[in-house]
């Protein structure tokens, strides 16, 4: 097991070059220091009284430089180079690197570790309130914020995810060729940055210690920074906790307002320390062997609590596996979340679901309230949704999505950590006839919305083209604001283009499961459209999708609302709870139109479902319904089952959404076409 140690920053005490208003030079050369310090202008590194997490450090100068002329003006020219090596553990493998950060306060309070580099934490990454710039010498790639190699630097704008990034490095003066450096490699190396803040050009270069600075720079980016800095900020460096250790230095480092950071004589940089071998292992077998020669009182009471420490050990025993390294970022403590859900007791208990328990909790981290899914290990399955759930919505950025925070793994236990949802699921809200909250229509409608954004996102925004398959009223859930957001990723599959994705098993829920997916067992951005159809209804009508009557009936919704549309009694399969809405003539066309798109999005034919693009369109009320929208549905049979699939998807498909089309008739469907 690997244990999650600490990452630390560490500065050697210092002794003044230069300091003065706007600008410093210190080399540093007596003790270690971790936490959270500050560095005076008299070179003496003072550790503050901030409250702060554990595994996060930071240094930074105690006193703010002016980087504007006002608010609204242009930041001013800046310099800084210092030397910094960085240490693992192990050379085989790297965690998360250090900053240079510019940031408004130099404490930065609310930080979080590991991804976020002490610089910012789940809740505020990517504010613009934030006003931080920070570049970045990352050891690691991070593939949820598209990190190019696990060897680079990154400037970080008020986020974590670099708005540039190139492989550190350097380039030869004499003939320009490019030379890796490695930024782990436990030897001191040199940094420079430069911003001109006439031109808004930034420069970064690295070298070896030995070297003097490379005339061509790193990276040299064109980049206003006045829009993201206060009149006056903080200058230092951050680092934070990860799953793997390792250890950053600083033992020099200058700065300079308008003008070129003083130049660093390395000659006087001290050498990084060299870790001395613990003692611990031959001091703890030595404990053993006198205890084992001493009295038995002893000897039994050493034994008891060797006892009660590996069982509490085991109790809160976790499991680190080689495909976790990449997902470390989201990886909680077993412990915290025990303690978090008060043991995972009953009373915590929000919900159970196809795969596990849902339980509240209160992580000191977050300073909120959590939810942690505990999943059904017992359930063949649950390993395989699990690992979908974390390769899937951990990676995805969307306000209409529920947000993974992390996850854990003990043994036969896996847990998924997500932001908590005060007004609970959608299903909750429509059914329980304890629930003394009432979702009015322009609620619905807006829940409705919302989840359209969510899949628009997944079929059609993000990199590659994701297939949710679970798309019902119980996995979406609704915020403090009645927001919605899809949640439940541990069906989702990825699909190249979004044509199919094969399963092995049937997946999904009674009701949402679109013909072709029960034929077929092929899932498609069609078949999450048709549940999306049928989720529309659902909401609008206040029933289920299947629906028992008597013994052995069964009512599909689907069905139940084509009936009442072929009657021309639409708007009577509208929830009896909204009649009091119904008197204002905008929501009744609202009523309708939302119908219509649930069974147009239902439709058992795959080419007369609308993108959810298009479905947008329809819900902002930007394009109108196909004007053949009737024709379409006046033939209440599966299309596909009578006159072929192919055929009936070839003459859907050229259904424009925007313009007229030929009306279905009979005579099509005996033609064989």
């Amino acid at each position: 097991m690997i244990l999650i140690q600490p990452i630390i920053l560490f500065l050697l005490t210092g002794s003044i070059v230069s300091a003065g208003d706007n600008g410093f030079s210190f080399i540093f050369t007596d003790s270690q220091l971790d936490g959270v310090r500050e560095v005076q202008p008299d070179g003496q590194v003072l550790h503050t009284n901030e409250t702060q997490m554990s595994g996060v450090g930071h240094t930074f100068y105690s006193r703010p430089f002016r980087f504007k002329p006002s608010p609204s003006g242009d930041a001013f020219s800046f310099s800084t180079s210092f030397v910094f090596g960085i240490i693992p553990e192990d050379p085989r493998y790297t965690f998360h690197g250090m900053t240079f950060a510019i940031a408004p306060s130099k404490a930065v309070i609310d930080a979080s570790s590991s991804q976020h580099l002490g610089l910012f934490n789940r809740t505020n990454d990517g504010n613009a309130s934030n006003h931080v710039v920070a570049l970045e010498l990352d050891t690691f790639k991070n593939l949820e914020l598209s990190d190019i190699d696990s060897n680079h630097i990154g400037l970080d704008i008020n986020s974590v995810v670099s708005v540039f990034a190139k492989t550190a490095g350097y380039y030869h003066d004499d003939d320009g060729v490019f030379e890796n450096i490695t930024l782990s490699s436990s030897k001191e190396i040199r940094a420079w940055i430069d911003y001109d803040g006439v031109n808004k050009q930034l420069n970064v270069t690295l070298a070896p210690l030995h070297l003097k600075k490379p005339k061509k720079p790193l990276a040299s980016l064109h980049q206003d920074l006045s829009p993201f800095l206060l009149e006056e900020m903080f200058v230092g460096f951050t680092s934070a906790t990860g799953v793997l250790l390792q250890t950053f230095y600083v033992p020099a480092w200058s700065f300079q307002m308008n003008g070129e950071a003083q130049e660093i004589d390395v000659s006087k940089i001290p050498n990084l320390p060299i870790k001395k071998k613990s003692n611990k292992k031959k001091h703890t077998i030595l404990a053993i062997g006198l205890s084992l020669g001493g009295l038995i009182v002893v000897s039994s009471g050493l034994i008891l609590g060797i006892l009660l420490y590996v069982r509490r050990k085991r109790k809160f025993a976790e499991v680190l596996e080689g495909w976790e390294v990449q997902y470390g970022p989201h990886r909680f403590k077993y412990r915290d979340l025990y303690r978090a859900t008060k043991g995972f007791k009953e009373s915590e208990l929000l919900g159970k679901g196809g795969f596990g328990q849902v339980y509240k909790g209160t992580l000191p981290e977050l300073g909120s309230h959590i939810a942690v899914k505990k999943v059904w290990h017992e359930s063949g399955q649950g390993m395989k949704e699990f690992v979908a759930e974390i390769a899937t919505i951990g990676r995805l950025r969307h306000p209409n999505l529920v947000r993974l925070l992390g996850y854990c793994r003990r043994k036969g236990e896996l847990f998924l950590v997500y932001d908590y949802m005060p007004n609970s699921s959608l299903d909750s809200l429509l059914f329980n006839s304890n629930s003394a909250t009432f979702l009015s229509w322009k609620q619905r409608v807006k829940i409705i919305t919302d989840v359209a954004e969510a899949l628009a996102y997944l079929h059609e925004q993000w990199v590659e083209v994701i297939i949710h398959r679970d798309i019902k009223a119980s996995n979406v859930l609704l915020d403090a604001e009645f927001n919605a957001k899809l949640g439940d990723f541990g069906l989702a599959r990825f699909s190249n283009n979004g044509t199919e994705a094969k399963t092995t098993h049937l997946a999904g829920t009674l009701g949402y499961i679109a013909p072709e997916l029960a034929r077929k067992g092929k899932a498609t951005t069609a078949t999450d459209i048709f549940a999306f159809g049928a989720f529309c209804l659902e909401v609008v009508c206040g029933r289920r999708p299947v629906e028992l009557q008597g013994r052995q009936e069964a009512v599909i919704l689907v069905e139940w609302v084509m009936d009442c549309w072929f009657k021309e009694e639409l708007l009577k399969a509208v929830d009896p709870k909204l009649e009091s809405e119904m008197n204002v003539g905008e929501n009744v066309d609202e009523m309708g139109l939302v119908l219509k798109i649930g069974l147009l999005c239902s439709h058992g034919v795959p080419a007369v479902r609308p993108s959810m693009s298009q479905v947008l369109k329809f819900l902002k009320r930007e394009e109108l319904l196909p004007e053949d929208f009737d024709s379409v549905l006046d033939i209440r049979q599966d299309y596909s089952g009578r006159i072929g699939e192919a055929s009936a998807s070839a003459y859907f498909s050229q259904i424009q959404y925007n313009t007229a089309s030929a009306p279905v008739t009979e005579e099509f469907l005996s033609s064989g076409r």
